[in-house]
């Protein structure tokens, strides 16, 4: 392994072991089943979460959040009923592709899908339309139990702003980083929990369902580094000087808070002399 491999790595581990003893666990996926959680990663694509919640409700009132209700909704009623997470019509589609997947190969039983291995599950769902790696993996971590770290766009801001990653870096890549990083370790012990830690999610049955040492590592991770780019590492503002992982910034808080806000500044520039030189 190369030394900048062992680097990243380190850097992983740290930034775990410093947010789980700080803030603890995150509750995710808030969803009392794991269709519940299956539909929440599809609607979840290109939207807020708060936006799939308002959408989730809608469905839970309709109690739609079974594959049997989803198959026998009319497409029109559930596009309305998921409206509220955006591209309402794609998503509905994509929906009823997935009961018709599970019926097809698992005569309707999600459990018996999430049964499947890891591997051969995971060509699976990458196999569907608009499934890509993120709502793929999503599944299987967090409606499956599966051994399998998400990398989304708060995870790749986080880890490169750290230089444990380059800006050019794939989702696969950043995935077996964190992976090897963590394969070893134990979900962070109980201890008191920093005051100002970010809300977290009430328990829900499938955050506290029972779950390997490694899926729950990747579990509370993912969760971690979604708190972080929420309240301290976002794209335009970071808040690097009261940031829980400012001390582990390679140039230290404050030089790097001025080396994002500058590049953010020149791309703002060139951007605007592209516009109109148009």
């Amino acid at each position: 392994m190369k030394k900048r491999d062992h680097a990243a790595q380190d850097t992983v581990r740290a930034i775990y072991r410093t947010l789980a003893s700080a803030w603890g666990p995150q509750h995710w996926w808030p969803a009392e089943t794991p269709f519940e959680v299956i539909v929440g990663a599809i609607l979840t694509q290109n939207t807020s979460w708060t936006n799939v919640e308002k959408a989730i409700a809608n469905l839970r009132t309709a109690d739609a959040l079974g594959v049997e209700k989803v198959r026998a909704l009319p497409l029109l009623e559930l596009e309305r009923l998921i409206r509220p997470s955006g591209y309402f019509r794609q998503k509905a589609a994509r929906l009823k592709q997935f009961v018709a997947y599970v019926d097809e190969r698992y005569a309707g039983s999600v459990a018996s899908m999430l049964t499947t291995p890891l591997l051969p599950l995971r060509t699976e769902l990458l196999a569907l339309k608009g499934i890509g790696p993120e709502t793929a993996d999503s599944i299987l971590l967090y409606a499956g139990h599966h051994p399998i770290f998400v990398v989304d766009a708060y995870t790749r801001r986080v880890l490169e702003r750290h230089e444990a990653i380059g800006v050019n870096a794939k989702y696969e890549e950043i995935r077996v980083l964190v992976e090897s990083a963590l394969h070893d370790v134990t979900p962070a012990a109980g201890g008191e929990l920093a005051s100002n830690r970010p809300t977290v999610h009430t328990p829900s049955a499938m955050s506290m369902a029972t779950r390997g040492t490694q899926a729950q590592v990747f579990n509370e991770v993912h969760g971690l580094f979604v708190q972080l780019g929420k309240h301290y590492c976002s794209k335009s503002s970071p808040k690097c000087e009261v940031c829980p992982l400012g001390h582990l910034l390679p140039l230290g808080a404050a030089q790097h808070k001025n080396r994002v806000n500058g590049t953010l500044h020149r791309t703002s520039r060139v951007r605007k002399t592209q516009r109109a030189s148009a």
